[in-house]
């Protein structure tokens, strides 16, 4: 959308003023109801709702209202949960106050009984297969053995009991299995920063190498999962081609053949039929998700739901006999809302919405804009603009993602909301480095942080400026992580284009931290030191690059927020920060989480963050603050 375009539309509503603040609890409070997943059997459905301000999972019966929690928990909040195969169970996953070393938990639908499935300390416990051919066990990763590689163990979902499958020698980073669970896949990194596909014939058969991708190609492929006769294997592959494709490879001949592709953006979803384990239909994140449909029989579905209502849809689940879809409908103005889908009847019920106290307000509208970063290159992002006042010289505030392998998209962002509606113009820019856009995108970023990237966010400011949107006197950054880390950047590498930083668990000196690469993650040092830098070769660029040595530029206020128990920005690094900006004489306030890790889950805590956040951007770039 062209930029006029998009202050036409926001010029159009200055005769109102800005609406009324949306309060802060209303933003970044829990959901109401949020993640609705359909049992296989399609007699039940899940969602997760708080129970005493505690998200947790709730179960109703298809076609009844006799909604009940099945979990209790009473510290913090369920955020991944699924069906086990058998319908009687739900599974999910939760770690203890942000540590990251996440166990898996069964809770019995009918029962309410709850039992730690891996009871085992300091571990970390990833989902390795789940089929509905075998519903009374599915595969499971634990590194009790060595936290940087997960033994594979076959778990029994009705006695609990765990029988290794694979032990993990060859140092993978991940198994596949085919539909009735056996392990015949396994990935692993390369010295090189490459990666390599490897399969057997079955168990006790010797691994042999299918694919293997180039250091350039690995961000944006890797496999999706087996055929159903596990003759083949669906992957997304960028191997001799910019954009990822959606390819199928003859495990016999390593022939791959293409499905789905784009010549300008990647593929970044999937819908996989439960019955035949074929891919149907690819999503394609351009300025708004697109979906390219492949299976003839879905077309008609497809058609009826993107008629439905306005905004990018998403199948999030469905039962396994393929009658009942849950879908998803993201706007940028308004909550997230859920839909059972009856294929039969090809109508559609609203189940709830997310947040039904955003329902009927004022919200601000999202406009894809691009731009030419000074060496040319094509910028894509999104401008957020307040509602009822001219775009004209606003106070305006980047929010960088986080990542920095991620992207910004088309769709409802709090955060924007949050900001749009204290009186700021939000831009978030998919810098260099971001996801989707390809590979040759993708790797511009190596070996970059705090260059072109960070000329990326800066260029974009310029752009807002020149475009009379964004007033060149009050402008400021926030970002969590790397977003964290290129706020602290900013306000040392250009002072005088920002006001002011919000970092939260930003990443502070580069060396230390390519140096402590949590055990956990030892797996991916290869790619690392390839994406990054390594912390021997590449030191003095990366010193270089590290905001912790720049303190004696930064000249503009900070606020610094950080998880006490974060595993990959350790609280070492924000506090040195603090510490080497106060003995500078520099402006800086810092908040610290002892229960939150790397980002902020608990309600609580994030309701404190942002009311600090708010208070701070409202005494340096003037925008309206809630008490």
């Amino acid at each position: 959308m062209a930029i006029a375009l998009v202050l036409t539309v926001a010029g159009v509503v200055a005769r109102a003023g800005l609406p009324p603040l949306i309060p802060r609890e209303v933003l970044f409070g829990n959901p109401d109801k949020a993640k609705p997943r359909i049992a296989p059997n399609g007699q039940l459905l899940a969602y997760l709702a708080p129970v005493n301000g505690v998200l947790n999972v709730w179960v109703r019966t298809v076609g009844t209202e006799d909604d009940k929690p099945v979990t209790r928990g009473a510290e913090r909040g369920i955020q991944r949960y699924f069906w086990a195969p058998n319908s009687s169970q739900i599974l999910f996953i939760q770690d203890k106050d942000g540590d990251e070393n996440s166990h898996l938990y069964s809770v019995d639908v009918s029962t309410q009984a709850v039992r730690d499935l891996t009871p085992i300390e300091g571990i970390r416990v990833k989902i390795v297969a789940v089929s509905r051919l075998v519903p009374d066990a599915i595969l499971v990763g634990i590194n009790d053995r060595d936290p940087a590689y997960h033994d594979v163990y076959r778990l029994d979902l009705a006695s609990g009991r765990l029988d290794l499958v694979e032990k993990n020698e060859g140092n993978f980073l991940a198994f596949e299995a085919d539909p009735s669970l056996k392990l015949r896949g396994a990935l692993r990194l390369l010295p090189d920063g490459g990666m390599e596909h490897m399969t057997r014939d079955g168990i006790g058969s010797p691994w042999r190498r299918v694919i293997q991708w180039l250091p350039a190609d690995v961000l944006n492929s890797g496999p999706l999962g087996f055929t159903a006769d596990g003759k083949s294997l669906h992957v997304l592959s960028s191997s001799g081609s910019n954009t990822s494709e959606l390819r199928r490879v003859d495990l016999a001949t390593g022939v791959e053949t293409t499905l789905a592709s784009d010549q300008h953006v990647d593929v970044v979803d999937f819908l996989i039929d439960p019955l035949t384990i074929e891919v149907q239909a690819v999503a394609l994140n351009r300025e708004r998700l697109h979906w390219q449909v492949l299976d003839r029989s879905i077309k008609t579905d497809f058609r009826v739901l993107g008629r439905l209502r306005r905004g990018d849809f998403r199948v999030i689940d469905r039962d396994f006999a393929d009658r009942t879809w849950i879908v998803s409908y993201t706007v940028d103005s308004a909550p997230t809302y859920y839909y059972a889908y009856d294929r039969s009847t090809r109508e559609a019920k609203l189940l709830f919405s997310n947040r039904g106290a955003l329902e009927g307000l004022r919200l601000a509208k999202m406009f894809p804009i691009s731009y030419r970063a000074r060496d040319g290159l094509l910028i894509h992002g999104y401008l957020t603009m307040p509602r009822g006042v001219k775009a004209r010289r606003l106070p305006m505030v980047v929010v960088v993602h986080n990542g920095p392998w991620s992207r910004d998209s088309w769709g409802y962002d709090g955060v924007a909301q949050w900001l749009a509606n204290r009186g700021y113009a939000v831009l978030q820019v998919n810098y260099r480095g971001s996801t989707g856009y390809g590979k040759a995108f993708l790797n511009a970023a190596d070996r970059d942080w705090g260059g072109k990237m960070q000329d990326d966010l800066a260029d974009g400011v310029r752009w807002a400026i020149e475009k009379g949107i964004a007033d060149p006197k009050r402008v400021g950054i926030l970002g969590d992580s790397y977003g964290g880390y290129a706020t602290l950047v900013a306000l040392s590498k250009t002072p005088d284009l920002y006001r002011c930083g919000v970092d939260m668990y930003g990443i502070t000196n580069l060396v230390t931290f390519m140096e402590n690469i949590p055990p956990t993650l030892k797996f991916a040092e290869s790619l690392l030191w390839e994406r990054v830098g390594h912390p021997v070769r590449d030191e003095v660029m990366l010193k270089e690059r590290s905001p912790i040595n720049h303190v004696d530029k930064i000249i503009k206020p900070l606020l610094i927020a950080q998880g006490a128990n974060d595993s990959r920005v350790k609280k070492a690094e924000s506090v040195k920060m603090v510490e080497a900006l106060r003995r500078a004489g520099k402006t800086v306030e810092y908040v610290e989480y002892p229960d939150e890790g790397h980002g902020f889950t608990k309600p609580k805590n994030r309701l404190d963050f942002f009311a600090r956040a708010e208070k701070f951007l409202s005494k340096h770039l003037g925008g309206r603050s809630e008490d």
